[in-house]
């Protein structure tokens, strides 16, 4: 053979061979080292399905379940799936109730949070009946890059309890980022309020997953294996509660047409009964296919529904802190049990300045100072305690003050489990030391300077949930125990959050006798004093009714109604407040009333005469929402009406509720889609309101709306029983 033949040979046998190790190459790579067609394959062969869990159920202290769960439907899109699909867009976009430009914006949104677009991601979430039905008969043209997803969502047997309970929203990238919440994935949703926020871990569960095999047209058939490569979901763990539902609705329909609170507790456990906020929302709104309409509607409302009075709220005490400033006295031993003031109609113990009235003149023992809710009673008690010579000085004194008012759980958070807890203020020596506006200036004040926190005015705050907590206090005669909703977990406190609601807090040792006494005076009250109207016939109940001056704006407002208490005297089993805001009458008018109903209700178990059903429907009828809310709703609308929705973030409703509950992103979007109006540009990015301190949202948890300010104390504010 030539040689040229020969060397062509070679060539040709070389170039075969090098082509045929290349091929060869390739296939190990492509079958023992590339997973990309090895995804392509299983993505059109086989479906990986998530499985959510239940969340655990949460059952009342009867054990009827409050909070329980149903199915729902998500629907699911890869948008990298649709690239030469023959979905059909058009007819999706009739069924959902959307236009082509929403249905992109939509599919760039997920492109862009979920890596392009190569993940499954919600593209509507918690589908209608009827949206679901309709979707049903469509889906065949919808497959691969789209399908339902199951999810478990809440349900609500009751439909109160919403500021307790709480409500589940989808997570956002801010909570991605928290190391806090390791695992959660963008569609999971995550408890935003209440006991859902609280308890999230124990209520979460784990996700499952199921491995589908698909046919040619993408539909699933059956299980991979039989389910042999499946993780089954574990569900969340159940909670049982102290609350009383039917305690709880009671108070939702009392408090109905009213802004304010009711908190019930029981003494012995410190479980709490009830929980009332006004106005609340129902929960089943926040909840399933109508979430995002309703969630703008809450956060829009100038009452500000969302905001948990119990907690999220703080005010004056008024002259239900007498009880108080009695026990200090008594234990400091200043006063005793007969020690007497006489009022000639005011406080003249210091001097000059303004006299502080009190409404009823006479002479005064401690008992009948409490029945009475005598002024200058408590103002002379509380100058005695701060004048006390055994202290080296003001500071001294004041801070001994304090350190009593702490035992009683006031000035610092309780530690409930609920979220949004606020501390509420107890005057200290470094308060007023502050310069003024905000204090006097180190070595510028003394008693006369602070004289109206004597009887729960001035710069003393409280929250409802410390109010009832003293009521408690004052039934064990000398201690409490953490007030908390959650009484024990199915399966164990595995994160052992029920451990602080064990423990008495009992750091000052004040004889029994001294609260007896207390206790005289406020078996009086509703006996023959200012809080008649609380009376139950066969229940002998201890309690204080308080009158509290407010300012919105530095204008005088109608007065807030405080009562306070606790039932039976004997063996205590409930201690329960209540704050009528802007009701404009005594304590005993509104607040004692109800206290009354909610005491019989719970005591009794049911309320059975004629004349007290009528009481309860008298009293849910009645109308005390202050005007400036309906004023405040009317401008809302007409702002709306007129194109300026910037002037509804101006105000910072929604900048209020998101930092004082933490609300999320997608949240906070929904409520501006709400007021948005297409020919109002960037409304997202209108200012709102600063506080010209720290440059942050004024939040103020004791207001109506969220630019009210109080008027500048004088320290001279009257106060009435």
């Amino acid at each position: 053979m030539p040689v040229f033949n020969q060397s062509r040979k070679s060539v040709i046998i070389l170039v075969f061979l090098i082509t045929l190790a290349i091929i060869v190459l390739q296939l190990m790579n492509l079958q023992l080292f590339s997973s990309k067609y090895k995804l392509d394959a299983e993505n059109q062969g086989i479906f990986r399905k998530v499985v959510y869990p239940d969340r655990g159920i949460v059952y009342d202290r009867k054990g009827r379940s409050i909070l329980q769960n149903t199915t729902i439907y998500d629907l699911m899109v890869t948008p990298s799936k649709l690239k030469g699909n023959n979905t059909d867009t058009a007819t999706l976009c009739t069924v959902l109730g959307i236009d082509s430009a929403e249905f992109k914006k939509r599919i760039d949104n997920i492109r862009f949070k979920y890596s392009q677009g190569y993940r499954p991601a919600i593209f509507e979430p918690l589908l209608s009946n009827e949206k679901m039905a309709k979707l049903t008969e469509i889906m065949y043209k919808l497959t691969p890059a789209y399908y339902l997803q199951e999810r478990s969502v809440r349900d609500y047997p009751y439909d109160a309890a919403g500021n307790i309970l709480g409500y589940l929203s989808e997570v956002d990238s801010n909570i991605l980022k928290n190391p806090n919440y390791t695992g959660y994935v963008m569609g999971d949703y995550i408890g935003k309020t209440g006991l859902e926020k609280t308890y999230e871990k124990v209520m979460l569960g784990q996700r499952g997953i199921e491995f589908w095999k698909r046919d040619k047209f993408g539909k699933l058939t059956e299980r991979v294996e039989k389910g042999a490569y499946d993780t089954a979901a574990i569900a969340g763990q159940n909670m049982h509660t102290s609350l009383d539902i039917d305690l709880q609705m009671l108070g939702e329909k009392l408090m109905e047409n009213k802004l304010g609170s009711i908190v019930a507790i029981d003494p012995k456990t410190g479980g709490i009964l009830c929980m009332v906020s006004s106005p609340t929302f129902k929960p089943r709104l926040l909840t399933g296919s109508e979430r995002r309409k309703h969630i703008a509607e809450v956060l829009l409302d100038p009452a500000l529904p969302l905001l948990n009075r119990t907690v999220g709220a703080t005010y004056s005490p008024g002259s239900t802190f007498k009880t108080l400033q009695a026990l200090v006295g008594l234990h400091e031993g200043v006063i005793d049990t007969k020690f007497t003031v006489s009022c000639s109609g005011a406080f003249y113990g210091c001097g000059g300045a303004k006299p502080m009235k009190c409404l009823d003149k006479g002479t005064f023992d401690l008992r009948g100072a409490i029945t009475i809710s005598d002024n200058t009673y408590f103002a002379t008690v509380m100058q005695k305690v701060i004048n006390n010579p055994k202290y080296p000085s003001i500071d001294s004194s004041l801070s001994a003050w304090d350190q009593y008012m702490y035992a009683f759980g006031l000035g610092h958070r309780l530690g409930v489990d609920v979220p949004y807890e606020k501390r509420g203020l107890i005057p200290t020596p470094a308060f007023y030391n502050q310069a003024p506006p905000r204090g006097f200036g180190k070595g510028h004040w003394n008693y006369c300077s602070f004289r109206s926190v004597s009887i729960g005015q001035g710069e003393v705050d409280v929250t409802p949930l410390q109010v009832a907590n003293e009521m408690a206090y004052l039934a064990n005669k000398g201690w409490y125990i953490t007030p908390h909703l959650v009484d024990s977990i199915e399966g164990g406190d595995k994160y052992n959050m029920l451990t602080n609601f064990k423990d008495r807090h009992q750091t000052i040792d004040i004889p029994d006798s001294v609260f007896e006494a207390v206790h005289d005076g406020m078996q009086g009250v509703v006996e023959r004093g200012t809080g008649g109207a609380a009376k139950v016939p066969g229940i002998v109940i201890c309690g204080k009714t308080g009158t509290v001056e407010n300012y919105y704006k530095g204008v005088k407002q109608p007065n807030h109604a405080f009562f306070a208490g606790f039932a039976p005297r004997d063996n205590p089993k409930i201690a329960i407040m209540c704050v009528v805001e802007n009701s404009g009458k005594f304590g005993g008018t509104y607040a004692a009333p109800i206290v009354g109903l909610m005491i019989e209700k719970y005591l009794k178990d049911s309320i059975t005469d004629k004349n007290r059903l009528a009481r309860i429907d008298e009293l849910s009828k009645l109308n005390l929402i202050p005007p400036r809310i309906y004023i405040e709703i009317k401008r809302q609308d007409s702002m709306r009406h007129a194109k300026d929705s910037a002037y509804l973030i101006a105000k910072g409703y929604i900048t209020t509720i998101k930092d004082t509950m933490e609300m999320d992103q997608s949240d906070e979007e929904d409520a501006l889609d709400k007021i948005k109006d297409d020919t109002i540009p960037n409304v997202k990015n209108a200012p709102a309101k600063k506080d010209s301190n720290d440059n942050k949202t004024k939040i103020k948890p004791d207001a109506i709306l969220p630019d009210e300010k109080k008027k500048p104390e004088t320290k001279d504010t009257a106060n009435k029983p």
